[in-house]
């Protein structure tokens, strides 16, 4: 190279790093002026348009480049980190591959991809890649081995051999992050919080770590430390897509919508991004009852990607939502491709099932939800022995000289009005009617009472022996008072300036027991809807998560029975404390329901209950169009359509559908 462009090529780096992609890109246009094809000039060009935000334009450099040498690292690298920046994960990867096949040992690229491949919800590719990481960043073996059993879901015994290194290593970063992810796969989330801060303490640029930092906290409902955490990822690096998803997820969990759907939006105009992308755009707008839009991101999403059959449930789970026979086709097609990813397939089942029972095709709906949902059981750990022993634990523990014991103690604020029972019983109904009042914010769904009883557990791993409830009995006046007070100070980021929140987590009902020991003031509001049509319509629900034992007849029977028996448990152990509302008295005569809501909460009565379709708020459950409408009677006895293919679940019920009172 002739010395006078090489010291020009030097000047052009060195302005390219202190900040100068102007003055860059003039000097480089000199050297390109009589030499027209020099590549390290043109690559050079492209970092100083990409510097200038003409990203499209690098990109176009760089390809032409790859074209004429596709031997050459470093353009592979450089339109690996474009795309990236713009939001491309799934182009970037495919750079930084090429970039690998070239030079397997650069490390930094295969922890990128890592990162990408875990945004892009490719768990098994990002094991690989991270082994591929520690590989190529010469890491020891052992901890080579130890992704190698995480990727292959050998947790327990990845979790022994990465303890036995930390003990002679404790300060290994890239061994606590494994360790942390272990914890975060086990569900035991202080452990991977603990190990998470550790490793971001000790390596403040360690990004990969902190944003699983960041998702371990929104997975405790420590919200305002996981928007911390992701303000300082974005503070680094602006444009990454993956942290400003993370970030929209929280935003959406505190009831910051339009955030949400403002960072959500920010995402799917940048080029790259993915119908799961959309669908989330889709799930905020839907929400705050923008359902026009919901629909038209949803429809973006299929169009993007038809074989994405969350999309499609997604619109069947607005409920109010007709599809059309050509869109009844395509589901139909898609399901029948056998090139939908797995979790695609109960989607699709499920949106099928809806679309058939709308049109009155029962029996066709019917075998719908039934594919769907046994594809789902065999994806779900759930044991109907294991929920009844726990039932019993309970009903063992909780006795009333316990809470004799305890009277008075835990902490006094009256604020908090939880919502329990099963799921489509009815809840989002009461919690809107109540949620209509002036003094009552509406909060939805909050995680602090399941954290707080997983805490107590004492539980590592689904197969551990639970402390809880018996822990319940060790418990001093000064401990229950602690826990109510940390539910109160955790849950004030979900509030507004009510005096009084709703917590409708249906699945606080086993936890009772613990609410009014830490929380004694609280109000508890049981929800009640025939047997038949609150476990039917679960049935044909696929939730987001958890609700295992809905995937299954006889687990939803035996399920609901008991649950039943739990709830006449407190009643006896609990005099009072519970107010039961049932769906259809509700629905026969609404005045009288909500003037014994508001009494039961000492609020006085308030019209706007009564309209409480019109009242304008965030509902993120599957009944959130519908409780923007006034109560629709008919729905009542919809399940009798399905009547012939339910007697697996009569008979699972028993004595909890033959002594409902309705």
């Amino acid at each position: 190279m002739p010395g006078p462009l090489q010291s020009a090529l030097e000047r052009a780096v060195r302005l390219l790093k202190s900040g100068q992609p102007q003055q860059a890109e003039q000097d480089i246009r000199v050297i390109l002026a009589t030499a027209p094809q020099e590549p390290n000039a043109l690559f050079l060009l492209a970092k100083a348009r990409h510097q200038q935000g003409a990203s499209s334009e690098a990109l176009a450099l760089l390809d032409g480049l790859i074209a004429r040498r596709r031997d050459w690292p470093s353009v592979h690298q450089e339109k690996g980190l474009i795309l990236r920046q713009c939001g491309d994960l799934k182009g970037s990867v495919a750079a930084l591959r090429q970039l690998l096949a070239l030079d397997p040992n650069r490390a930094a690229a295969w922890g990128l991809i890592a990162d990408m491949l875990t945004s892009l919800g490719d768990q098994t590719g990002a094991d690989e890649a991270m082994r591929e990481y520690l590989k190529a960043a010469a890491r020891p073996e052992v901890l080579v081995k130890i992704a190698e059993l995480v990727a292959q879901g050998k947790l327990a015994e990845a979790e022994t051999g990465c303890r036995d290194y930390l003990r002679h290593s404790p300060d290994d970063v890239d061994a606590l992050r494994l360790l942390a992810e272990i914890a975060t796969r086990l569900g035991v989330f202080d452990d991977a919080e603990r190990l998470f801060a550790r490793c971001v303490a000790l390596a403040p640029e360690f990004h990969f770590a902190r944003a699983g930092y960041a998702h371990v906290l929104m997975k405790q409902g420590k919200f305002q430390q996981s928007l911390e955490e992701t303000d300082r990822l974005l503070a680094v690096d602006p444009d990454n897509t993956s942290y400003r998803i993370l970030l929209a997820s929280v935003l959406v969990r505190v009831g910051r919508q339009q955030e949400a759907i403002d960072n959500y939006q920010r995402v799917v105009a940048r080029p790259g991004h993915t119908a799961l992308d959309l669908a989330s755009l889709g799930h905020a707008l839907k929400t705050v009852g923008r359902t026009s839009e919901a629909i038209d991101a949803y429809h973006r999403a299929i169009a993007l990607d038809p074989l994405f059959g969350d999309a499609y449930w997604s619109l069947a789970n607005l409920k109010t939502f007709d599809f059309t026979d050509q869109e009844v086709a395509a589901m139909s097609a898609a399901a029948a491709s056998g090139r939908c990813l797995p979790r695609e397939n109960p989607a699709l089942c499920f949106a099928l099932g809806k679309a058939y029972e709308d049109r009155g095709r029962y029996a066709e709906a019917f075998a719908q939800y039934q594919r769907g949902n046994a594809q789902r059981r065999t994806e779900v750990r759930y044991s109907a022995g294991e929920n009844h022993a726990a039932t019993e634990d309970l009903i063992r523990a909780c006795t009333p000289e316990l809470f004799d014991r305890h009277a008075g103690h835990g902490c006094p604020d009256p604020a908090p009005i939880f919502i329990v029972g099963l799921p489509r019983s009815g809840s989002t109904l009461v919690e809107q009617i109540l949620a209509s009042h002036s003094q009552v914010d509406g909060t939805g769904e909050l995680p602090e009472i399941i954290e707080i009883a997983r805490r107590l557990s004492g539980k590592r791993a689904p197969a551990d022996a639970s402390r809880y409830p018996d822990i319940l009995l060790e418990l001093d006046a000064a401990q229950l008072r602690e826990l109510g007070q940390e539910y109160i100070e955790r849950t004030r980021i979900q509030r507004r300036d009510a005096p009084f929140f709703i917590d409708k987590m249906p699945n606080n009902f086993p936890h009772i027991g613990l609410i009014h020991l830490i929380l004694p003031n609280a109000r508890i509001i049981d929800t009640r809807r025939h047997p038949m049509a609150s476990c039917f319509s679960a049935f044909k629900q696929l939730f987001a998560s958890g609700q295992h034992f809905s995937y299954d007849l006889t687990d939803l029977g035996r399920y609901y029975a008991e649950y039943v028996a739990l709830m006449a448990h407190w009643d006896r152990v609990l005099p009072g404390v519970v107010l039961r509302v049932f769906y259809e008295e509700t629905v026969r005569d609404t005045e009288a329901a909500v003037r014994r809501l508001l009494d039961y909460c000492k609020l006085p009565f308030e019209d706007r209950c009564l309209r409480f379709y019109q009242t304008e708020r965030a509902v993120r459950t599957a009944s959130s169009e519908q409780v923007r409408q006034p109560i629709y009677r008919d729905a009542v006895e919809h399940w009798r359509n399905f009547e012939p293919q339910l007697e697996e679940l009569r008979a699972a019920l028993g004595t909890a559908l033959t002594d409902y009172p309705f």
